[in-house]
């Protein structure tokens, strides 16, 4: 079988094979976009991504799909890409420059939607914030704090920030909150009596919790000592209610028995 006809040359100044590449070229980046799309939209599903996430993780795609069938398009009908590239990347240039902060934080944003180092709803700290997530986008997380204020922090200060994740599994693969805090008191109480004090705290309190909690000394200096309290919560929300009951209710206990040890 002949071949030649491919080289023939059209009206359109190209020949009837740099014709068939392109609409192979046009054919398979439909298809691609298709089921990038779809993948995508799954994808946002099963993360419970916000709708305006999953669209921009979309365009994204679509836009960088588009751009490499372009390219391949120029390269097949005969033209050189570096007058192309060098437009674009002249552009990009222009645009970077006056949106480095925005793309600074697009970038971060997709690193964390595929790293995914916490998800909407779990409790989070990131340096000095903490709370619970509610809702990562392209540019901002934010976070509802236990004050009942939202904090939206941009992405990229995320990733220069460390981030600790409460999501806990336990032995018997539950899905819990491993909440911690400290409590701190001075030397007028016994340590004895500081862990009788937390174990009385901590067994009024077990029946609403799946695990009870626990203590441990941390520190100890000359003028306090310092303890780590782990609360463990099914639903990271609990953990605005439960942790300042039970600091309150240990240091009314820790001021009952300051005030019996002074009579």
């Amino acid at each position: 079988m002949s071949w030649e006809f491919l080289d023939m040359q059209t009206p359109l100044g190209l020949t009837v094979g740099q014709i068939l590449s392109i609409i192979v070229v046009v054919t398979v980046t439909f298809v691609l976009e298709r089921l990038v799309t779809r993948y995508l939209r799954r994808f946002g599903k099963r993360a419970h991504l916000a709708p305006n996430v999953s669209s921009s993780l979309v365009l994204t795609f679509r836009i960088l799909i588009i751009f490499s069938a372009t390219l391949v398009m120029i390269r097949m009908g005969g033209l050189t890409t570096d007058w192309f590239i060098a437009f674009s990347a002249l552009g990009g240039a222009a645009v970077g420059f006056a949106s480095q902060q925005t793309i600074g934080n697009f970038i971060a944003g997709l690193y964390l939607l595929a790293a995914r180092p916490f998800k909407v709803g779990d409790y989070v700290r990131v340096g000095a914030v903490e709370g619970i997530v509610q809702e990562i986008t392209i540019n901002y997380t934010k976070i509802l704090t236990i004050s009942n204020n939202l904090a939206s922090l941009s992405n990229i200060q995320i990733l220069q920030r460390d981030i600790i994740d409460c999501a806990y599994e336990d032995e018997h693969g539950a899905h819990l909150y491993c909440y911690t805090f400290e409590i701190g008191f001075d030397h007028s109480v016994s340590s004895e009596r500081i862990a009788h004090i937390f174990n009385e705290v901590f067994e009024q309190y077990k029946h609403l919790l799946p695990k009870k909690p626990s203590c441990m000394l941390v520190r100890s200096g000359a003028f306090e000592r310092v303890y780590m309290v782990y609360l463990y919560v099914e639903h990271s929300d609990d953990v605005f209610g439960l942790r300042p009951q039970i600091a309150e209710e240990v240091f009314k206990r820790w001021d009952m028995e300051r005030a019996r040890l002074k009579q």
